[in-house]
């Protein structure tokens, strides 16, 4: 029984198929069938075959296109970046589940790239913009504009966070490292 709207659903509420609707705001795709990703009410829009949750006052926060996040990279493996979400930026909240977006190195900073791990590093915190997200676990990040991208990195020698030595260099205190990063202009020091 698909959703209408005005019906109350919790996260994982079956809300209809993909054969006639898309998933919008508060919704995500589960192998054809369209599933709420927050506690809220369901909203149609027939004319559009999409459908929405609009989350209840007070709800935990949700991911969505063009919002700042705070994550850790965990993995830099020949195109993409693994980033654990954290937080919204700017949002006292915690968000109710762990996500895992990516970076593609396109993405990364302006200009040509031509290694992923000059940008980042294992254990790096950062700050990207959400490009899109598709469910629960396909979100796509970007770090290339000047306010995103690395905000403290890691030694990879000795795990000891870095102070911040030139534009896009980074040296470790402890052990005298240098190394590259995609570096936001708003590294903590």
């Amino acid at each position: 029984m698909k959703a209408k709207s005005g019906d109350f659903v919790l996260p994982g509420d079956f809300l209809g198929v993909s054969e006639e609707f898309v998933p919008a705001e508060g919704a995500y795709d589960d192998d054809g069938d369209i599933k709420a990703m927050v506690v809220g009410m369901v909203s149609r829009d027939d004319k559009n075959k999409r459908i929405f949750v609009v989350p209840e006052a007070g709800s935990p926060p949700i991911l969505k296109k063009n919002t700042t996040i705070l994550g850790q990279i965990m993995e830099v493996r020949g195109q993409r970046a693994l980033v654990k979400i954290h937080a919204i930026k700017d949002n006292p909240r915690k968000l109710v589940v762990s996500f895992v977006g990516g970076i593609h190195v396109s993405q990364a900073q302006k200009g040509y790239l031509a290694k992923l791990t000059d940008a980042f590093h294992i254990g790096d915190i950062i700050e990207a913009r959400i490009t899109k997200v598709v469910g629960l676990d396909n979100i796509d990040l970007k770090t290339s504009q000047k306010d995103l991208g690395v905000v403290k990195a890691m030694c990879t020698r000795c795990r000891h966070f870095m102070d911040q030595t030139d534009k896009n260099e980074v040296t470790c205190p402890n052990c005298d490292q240098k190394e590259k990063r995609k570096i936001s202009m708003n590294y903590q020091v």
